[in-house]
Formats: C-alpha cells, sequence, structure tokens
C-alpha cells in the first residue's frame, strides 16, 4: 500500500514537471507579429507531398512539405471556385459579390476592387503595419484598383491577369490572329507594374514570350530583398506575396526545365513554386525573425480540371468553377515557431476568408463597422486564432459555395452536411471520370435542383457520390431546415448591406423581350412615382 502511494507521488511529481516543461516551450504570443501570406494560383489539393502528392505524383515539394511538417495543415480550408473571387475573398474578408468581384477580369475591362472596400492590407496599416504586395494582383486594372491604392505602401513586380492572358498577343501562340487583334491585345495588356502609396502605378516591363517562364523567379528576388529590409526594423510587417504558377499555361523557368520526375510543364512548375516557397523560409530564417513570424500558404480556387494535363489534382468531384468540393476546397499551411504545434492538423471549416479576422485579431485591432466611404458594411471573415492555437472551440461551423452570378449560395456545407443546389459541371471533371468535354467543366450550363438540393455526409462520402436526401434507408430531409435557416440569414444580411454591382463583365442570360418589357415597366412605375436613381460612378462602384 505505502509503495503504491509512494509511485502514485512520483508520477504526480513527473507530470508536475511535464506539465511545467510544457507551458515553458509554449513562449508567450508576441505581439503583432509580422504575417506572411503565400499564395499560389490552381495548385491541387493533391500535389504537395503533405496532401498525398510530391514525390509520388513526380513533383516533390520538400519545402512545402516542411512547412507542414513544421506547422498546421488544413483538411478542410475553402477558396472560392476560380481566381478573381478567392484573391477578392482573400483581401476583403467578404464572400465575393459583396464586393462585386465574383469572376475572371480580362485585359482591357478596366475597373477592379471598389474603392470603399477593405483589405488586409488598409486594416494592419491601422495597426502600425508596414504592407507590402508582389506578384499577381488580378483584382482590375484602374488606378483605384491597385494594391497601393489600397493600403499596400509598395508594390513590386506585379501582374494584373491569368497567365495565360499574356499569352494572346504573342504571335508563336496565335499565329491565326489578325494583325489588328494582335495590335489590339498588346494595347490593352498591362506589363509589369510597380509603385509606392500615394503615387500612380508604373510599367516596368511588358510581359513577353522571353521572359513570361521568369516571372516568379524575379518576384521572389524582389520579396527577399524587401524581407530582409523590414527585418531591419522596429515596425511589423505584412507581405502578401502572390506566386503567378501554377496557371495555365505552366511555363517553368528555365531552371526548372525538366527538373521534375513527371518531366512534364506542370510538374517543373510546382517544383520551381517550391523552390521559391523555401527560398523565402529559408530567408525567414536566416534573418533570425521566425519566432515572430506568421506565415499561411494557401491557394485562391480548386484544381482546373477542365485544362488537363496542364493541371493540379484533386480527388474531389467538380473543379475550378462549380459548387462542388472539387472547386473551392484548396491545400493551406500555416506556421509560427513555439505557437503553431508543429506537425498539427485542422479538420476545422476555415477559408481564404477568415485570413482578415484572423490577421486583425494577431495585430490586435478591431475590424471596421462601416466602409472606406463611411458607410456601413459587413464582414464574413470569422478570427481563426481559436484553431490555429488550439484554444477553445472554432467559430465557424458552416460554408457558403458562389460562382459567378450566385446570390444565393449554390452550395452550403453545414458542419458535416453538405447540400448542393447548382450541379453545373456535373457531367464534366469528376474525380475517376475519363477526360471530360470542356463545355461540361467550368463552361457548363448552370443547373439547378427542382425542389430539394441533393445532400451529403462529407465526413463519410467527401466525393459528394451518395445523395442521402431521399434514400430509404439513410434518408436525411431533416437537414434541409438547416440549410434553409442558414441561407435565410445569409439573404437577410443583403438587405441591410446591399452588394455592389458585379465588377466585370460576365454574361447573365439573355435579354429576352419578356425581360426588357419588364424593366421598362419598372422604370416607368418609378418615373410616376417620381423616384429618381442617384448617378454612380461606374469606374469606382
Amino acid at each position: 500500500m505505502k509503495r503504491n502511494i509512494f509511485l502514485s507521488f512520483i508520477l504526480i511529481g513527473l507530470l508536475s514537471i511535464s506539465i511545467q516543461e510544457a507551458v515553458a516551450q509554449k513562449k508567450e504570443r508576441p505581439k503583432k507579429p509580422n504575417i506572411i501570406m503565400l499564395i499560389s494560383d490552381d495548385t491541387g489539393w493533391g500535389d504537395l507531398g503533405i496532401y498525398g502528392g510530391g514525390k509520388g505524383r513526380g513533383m516533390a515539394t520538400p519545402n512545402l512539405d516542411r512547412l507542414g511538417n513544421e506547422g498546421m495543415q488544413f483538411w478542410s480550408f475553402y477558396g472560392q471556385p476560380s481566381c478573381t473571387p478567392g484573391r477578392a475573398a482573400m483581401q476583403t474578408g467578404r464572400i465575393p459579390n459583396r464586393s462585386g468581384m465574383t469572376t475572371v477580369a480580362f485585359q482591357g475591362q478596366g475597373g477592379g476592387l471598389p474603392a470603399a472596400e477593405w483589405t488586409v492590407a488598409s486594416v494592419l496599416k491601422k495597426a502600425g503595419y508596414k504592407t507590402y504586395f508582389c506578384g499577381k494582383w488580378h483584382l482590375g486594372e484602374d488606378e483605384y484598383a491597385m494594391p497601393i491604392a489600397h493600403g499596400y505602401d509598395k508594390m513590386e513586380h506585379v501582374v494584373l491577369y491569368h497567365l495565360n492572358a499574356y499569352t494572346y498577343a504573342f504571335p508563336s501562340w496565335n499565329p491565326d490572329m489578325t494583325p489588328e487583334m494582335t495590335e489590339f491585345f498588346k494595347k490593352v495588356t498591362t506589363g509589369v507594374l510597380e509603385g509606392e502609396a500615394g503615387g500612380k502605378t508604373r510599367e516596368v516591363e511588358k510581359v513577353t514570350e522571353e521572359n513570361i517562364a521568369e516571372l516568379d523567379m524575379k518576384m521572389t528576388d524582389k520579396a527577399l530583398e524587401r524581407l530582409e529590409e523590414y527585418a531591419k526594423g522596429s515596425e511589423p510587417f505584412f507581405m502578401s506575396i502572390n506566386f503567378a504558377k501554377n496557371h495555365q499555361p505552366n511555363l517553368p523557368s528555365k531552371q526548372f526545365e525538366g527538373k521534375s520526375d513527371a518531366r512534364t510543364k506542370y510538374a517543373d512548375a510546382v517544383v520551381e513554386m517550391d523552390y521559391n516557397v523555401g527560398r523565402i523560409m529559408d530567408k525567414v530564417r536566416e534573418l533570425g525573425i521566425d519566432e515572430n513570424t506568421f506565415v499561411i500558404y494557401t491557394v485562391d480556387n480548386g484544381a482546373w480540371q477542365d485544362v488537363h494535363p496542364d493541371a493540379g489534382y484533386t480527388p474531389f468531384r467538380g473543379s475550378k468553377g462549380n459548387d462542388r468540393e472539387g472547386g473551392s476546397r484548396v491545400p493551406a499551411i500555416a506556421w509560427w515557431p513555439n505557437q503553431i504545434e508543429a506537425g498539427s492538423d485542422s479538420h476545422e471549416i476555415v477559408g481564404g476568408l477568415d485570413l482578415m479576422a484572423t490577421f486583425a485579431s494577431l495585430a490586435g485591432i478591431e475590424l471596421p463597422k462601416q466602409d472606406r466611404d463611411g458607410k456601413a458594411m459587413i464582414f464574413d471573415s470569422i478570427d481563426m486564432s481559436n484553431v490555429l492555437f488550439k484554444e477553445g472551440e472554432p467559430l465557424r461551423n458552416k460554408w457558403f459555395y458562389f460562382t459567378e452570378t450566385e446570390l444565393s449560395p449554390g452550395a452550403v456545407r453545414y458542419e458535416r452536411w453538405k447540400a448542393v443546389f447548382n450541379t453545373r459541371g456535373d457531367n464534366g471533371a469528376m474525380a475517376g471520370s475519363d477526360m471530360p468535354g470542356q463545355e461540361l467543366g467550368w463552361r457548363g450550363d448552370q443547373e439547378y435542383v427542382a425542389t430539394v438540393p441533393a445532400i451529403y455526409n462529407i465526413w463519410q462520402d467527401p466525393q459528394e457520390r451518395y445523395d442521402l436526401f431521399m434514400n430509404s434507408f439513410t434518408e436525411k430531409t431533416w437537414t434541409l431546415v438547416i440549410f434553409n435557416k442558414a441561407i435565410q440569414d445569409l439573404m437577410k444580411s443583403y438587405i441591410d448591406y446591399p452588394p455592389r454591382k458585379l465588377q466585370s463583365e460576365v454574361f447573365t442570360g439573355p435579354l429576352t423581350i419578356e425581360r426588357f418589357r419588364t424593366l421598362e415597366k419598372i422604370k416607368e412605375y418609378m418615373d410616376q412615382k417620381g423616384v429618381k436613381l442617384p448617378e454612380l460612378e461606374p469606374s469606382k462602384k
């Protein structure tokens, strides 16, 4: 008996020492840490080694794998279904239809991110951060829509479009284009930009057939220079570093041509992107600022299966451009030594939308209640700190999916359940299918269910194969009440906080005679009532 009591005291003592050591190892969280946001383009959920890709798919990713092994890997992290909305959501912390940034912008269209929107940079400026942007922007062309007009102190080596937009004016790519067409695209295609807050952007070089493959290498060179500069100062800094890789056409840098085991352009480009991530992380460690620097890596949208084989891989149903998991679920890694547990995982529902609230929390500031024009606004961003630091319950339990013109979501995830209303692309790019017709993928018709959605258990069926709504064995009709409530709450928010007008050209359906007559009747009724709508300045609203 005495021996058991003695052993118990020893065990209690050892446990106490272990707890003390664990507390000592986790240092007090620094206030206003440096923040580095690394974004790659179109990279597949299954491309990185820690997601089951990497060397096993002929494209080793040792640097991103190390980042994940030293930090937290996310398994249910969401972007948006395409580039522009994905980047807008990360920058603004708002679902894209609120800002009007719902679809991909092409050169020559002008416009862009409304001047009244807050960005992570403009919010962090309120906390005294130095702010820097480099790489792919893809949120418009006008001066009011540039990074330096949205809170960034400095922008370097910035490109405004998806990579293939630059190839339009390359004669070797489009020899069938008339000289007039070629000249048009040369004229409207902006090259590499730089600039400082308070000034105008400067075009420092054109994107040519000779330098397009080197864009990310040069951008990383610039980012490393700035990192060294900021590390010498006493102010916290925020860097948004955005790779043009891996958007098609994937054109690897010359030093990476044929360097992947797969020997494909896409795989070579993934290896290049991983190398550049490694260069940045090595510099952070070399400068000795790692314990005061929070790093997040993620992707704007799901893999673009329509352009296979020049595309990433996703094990999920669907592809870039639709409301299935394959369109929005993306890889993500968070890293902060001695703050985020090394080798940890998160299966909580989080996404690029949540970076705004998370960064504000880390910086110790509250999100604004009004936009930059002084009008009431709402954020959709939720602080991920509880998830990152394993401190209490996560704050998010649902996710809304939107394609280009959807105001009500085309799909909703609530905890383990997902309701799908828009089945666009279902006969196109699906995991395990033969190569689909392109018109059945992102370019396919938007098709909606008649009365009730398809319901999936995402835990048991992440590929959305088995509709459980009215299955005789596992009938889950009760879930509809939960989804309807979530959608009703969202729709009510549009009344108090109306979405901005669409900022890019997009097909919103045919203008039929009946629709035109309806618009005429509305105008006639408003004229009779003496209602006059205010004139909007289209370039900034």
